[in-house]
């Protein structure tokens, strides 16, 4: 049981936030050290599929999450050249509903429930370095302090100092891709859709935010150039229209809107090899980064706070509680990494018999055998960890 325990987290992103409610609320004293001055996203939009959505409505935030969030309709594969549609996924059940929202807008709703459960906020504090050892786990901080505690949730992202620690071999690599981000004004009202716009190693994906109000763009190149990870490099937004001069007029119509736009390098990492020892424990990307090409960095980030929570409330011994929530999450997470990097090789086909093929078959499959679509998504999406 959890009642008094307490806990630390590093990092108050999707995951350590969604964790430091699940735990809380099941009796635990939490506390989140995040080394940013203030708590806030910069303007993105996530998809929320419904495995995730079912986490934020066992939290408590399902209604706030329908209100600030757009319902998504379906997803549409498209043409690059002429926008024609190739495949399309609906999103239609009742019992599945898939949201677009504001990156921002669900950091906040995370937050303000954190802050309602009664966790705590020390912000500004940047630990330099984890230690774990069999009398818990030490935090060495920026200032020359150093505490140890008796759990750490390492939910401090790619560059996971917790990682390091419990994984220190693990070394990603350069996918040859980058990926730009923006947000521009909807000139017009877009349906409640996410659209992927397919070139020869290049795609481009945008939907709706905002209550319809804004467009959200994420684009894909290969090329050779490294790239550094990371949301916050700015990009000149010449060098995106440059990347995508030959999609269709849609699609340069939308760019030439792009004031301001980031660049990221993909990088491909291995799970970490160790999650938990008997005082740490990895979560979100931390554990696993994904690449973006399946919209799940987020949603396993929320299913693994709640699996963490339960875990630990559920088991008298705390090394035995993380074991068992690495042995329970590490397959599907490691289903769901591998699925997004074939996603990527999926959309970038190149002009040719295969292309040619790969496409023909999705459009025979949308139309004649649409559940089949559907069906294919089902160990994605109807996985609820809130009833495991």
């Amino acid at each position: 049981m959890l009642s008094g325990d307490m806990i630390t987290i590093l990092g108050a992103g999707i995951g350590g936030l969604a964790a430091s409610i699940a735990l809380a609320q099941r009796g635990a004293q939490v506390r989140v050290i995040e080394q940013a001055a203030e708590i806030a996203e910069v303007g993105a939009g996530i998809q929320v599929s419904p495995n995730g959505f079912v986490v934020l409505k066992a939290l408590g935030l399902g209604d706030a999450v329908v209100q600030a969030a757009t319902r998504g309709r379906a997803v549409r594969l498209r043409d690059f050249r002429k926008g024609a549609e190739v495949f399309h996924l609906p999103l239609t059940r009742a019992d599945r509903p898939y949201y677009f929202i504001h990156r921002a807008d669900l950091i906040t709703l995370l937050l303000n429930a954190a802050k309602a459960a009664g966790v705590t906020f020390e912000l500004g504090r940047a630990v330099t370095s984890v230690e774990t050892g069999q009398g818990g786990t030490t935090l060495g901080f920026a200032d020359g302090t150093t505490e140890t505690i008796g759990l750490l949730v390492g939910a401090d992202g790619l560059h996971s100092k917790t990682r390091a620690a419990l994984a220190p071999k693990s070394r990603p690599f350069f996918t040859g891709q980058v990926a730009w981000r923006a947000t521009v004004p909807a000139k017009s009202e877009l349906a409640p859709e996410a659209h992927v716009f397919m070139g020869p190693g290049r795609h481009l994906v945008r939907y709706p935010i905002k209550d319809g109000s804004l467009v959200n763009i994420v684009a894909v190149e290969e090329r050779d150039n490294w790239a550094s990870e990371g949301w916050n490099h700015r990009d000149d937004p010449a060098h995106l229209r440059r990347a995508f001069t030959d999609f269709c007029p849609e699609i340069r119509s939308l760019l030439d809107q792009v004031e301001e736009t980031y660049l990221w390098g993909l990088h491909r990492h291995p799970l970490a090899k160790t999650w938990a020892d008997g005082h740490a424990v990895l979560l979100g990307d931390a554990a696993h980064p994904t690449l973006p090409f399946l919209a799940q960095g987020a949603n396993m980030a929320l299913e693994d706070a709640w699996v963490l929570a339960q875990c630990l409330d559920q088991a008298d011994d705390q090394p035995a509680a993380l074991t068992q929530f690495e042995q329970t999450r590490r397959p599907r997470c490691a289903r769901i990494v591998e699925a997004a990097s074939r996603n990527a090789e999926n959309y970038h086909l190149r002009p040719g018999p295969y292309r040619l093929a790969a496409h023909s078959a999705l459009r025979l499959s949308a139309r004649f055998a649409p559940h089949i679509a559907s069906n294919r998504f089902e160990w994605l999406y109807g996985h609820d960890v809130t009833h495991c």
